[in-house]
């Protein structure tokens, strides 16, 4: 190849084609307009604004307050440069040359969208108590400020909200209405559940036909239901109270009362317990401790060389 041939070679390498500018074109004759979905790079970041580059004449920002809407969320953290946002059009130009867009108003429809399917699946998700207003707590899912009634923020009365106060707590979704920006959360099934499954665990450490002291706590016309010394609550069936025949549990309890009682089952979860056997074990060991103390025993001589043979 003479020196020519490569020279002209070199030289048709450099000159570029149309296509190598096509998206710059198809941009400059493109005209953005509100409610468009955009995708951009992210070329800076500050505490209270993005700048993306939409391949377009102009670039894109979105402001603080139109990425997210949790207080706790810092830009500068949460976006870095070169990362890709997708966001929609509020205004094509925002008096100083730039596309403005939300990325909040597009993660809403998406939000509001899988609010439904949190709802109708009851699906349990974590969320951060970031304010207490009058009457409950406010917590951001998704971005979006849902509100948690103080009633169902545990599984049980909580008297000082306060406490709960930047904690993160597991939450139902239990009304979505998009229509009205109504986000009701609660904390109240998700934590029975947690309760639930924890004193499971607990029954299943407790030992058929063992022993415990325990405390009358109720007493209902089919039984009483007993808190034992561990900490759990079983019931004694009416059935199970003592051998004599009764008709109502409280004609032998009380609540308050204590009593020892017999773990008899621990199926389904559930603790079974018995102060007649108790009772009968007792009387049991009484009659054989009787028997022993009027019966005669000997071990005398003649007794001991008795049947043997010399």
């Amino acid at each position: 190849m003479s020196q020519e041939q490569r020279e002209t070679e070199l030289l048709e390498e450099k000159v570029e084609s149309m296509d190598d500018y096509k998206e710059e074109l198809e941009a400059s004759y493109r005209r953005v307009k509100k409610g468009d979905v955009l995708t951009g790079t992210v070329v800076n970041v500050t505490d209270d604004m993005i700048l993306l580059d939409l391949k377009y004449f102009a670039q894109g920002m979105i402001r603080k307050e139109d990425m997210n809407a949790d207080p706790d969320y810092h830009l500068v953290e949460e976006v870095k440069a070169g990362e890709e946002i997708t966001a929609i059009v509020l205004e094509a130009d925002d008096g100083e040359g730039n596309v403005l867009l939300s990325a909040k108003l597009l993660g809403d429809q998406k939000a509001w969208e899988k609010f439904d399917t949190l709802l109708k699946e009851r699906t349990v998700v974590p969320v951060k108590i970031t304010e207490i207003v009058k009457g409950g707590a406010v917590a951001y899912l998704e971005g979006v400020r849902g509100f948690i009634p103080a009633s169902r923020l545990a599984a049980h009365y909580v008297e000082d909200l306060n406490e709960y106060l930047g904690k993160t707590i597991d939450v139902t979704v239990i009304t979505a209405e998009e229509e009205n920006h109504k986000l009701i959360l609660s904390g109240k099934e998700p934590a029975q559940l947690k309760q639930k499954e924890e004193q499971n665990k607990e029954i299943a450490k407790c030992e058929t036909g063992a022993i415990m002291a325990g405390t009358v706590e109720t007493i209902k016309d089919y039984g009483a239901f007993v808190n034992l010394e561990n900490g759990l609550t079983g019931l004694l069936h009416i059935s199970q109270i003592s051998s004599q025949r009764i008709k109502h549990p409280g004609a032998v309890l009380k609540e308050g009362q204590k009593v020892r009682v017999k773990i008899l089952s621990t199926a389904d979860h559930k603790i079974s317990l018995s102060m007649k056997a108790i009772e009968e074990e007792d009387e049991l060991k009484e009659e054989i401790y009787d028997y022993q103390e009027s019966g005669t025993a000997s071990t005398g001589l003649s007794s001991l060389l008795k049947g043997l043979k010399f």
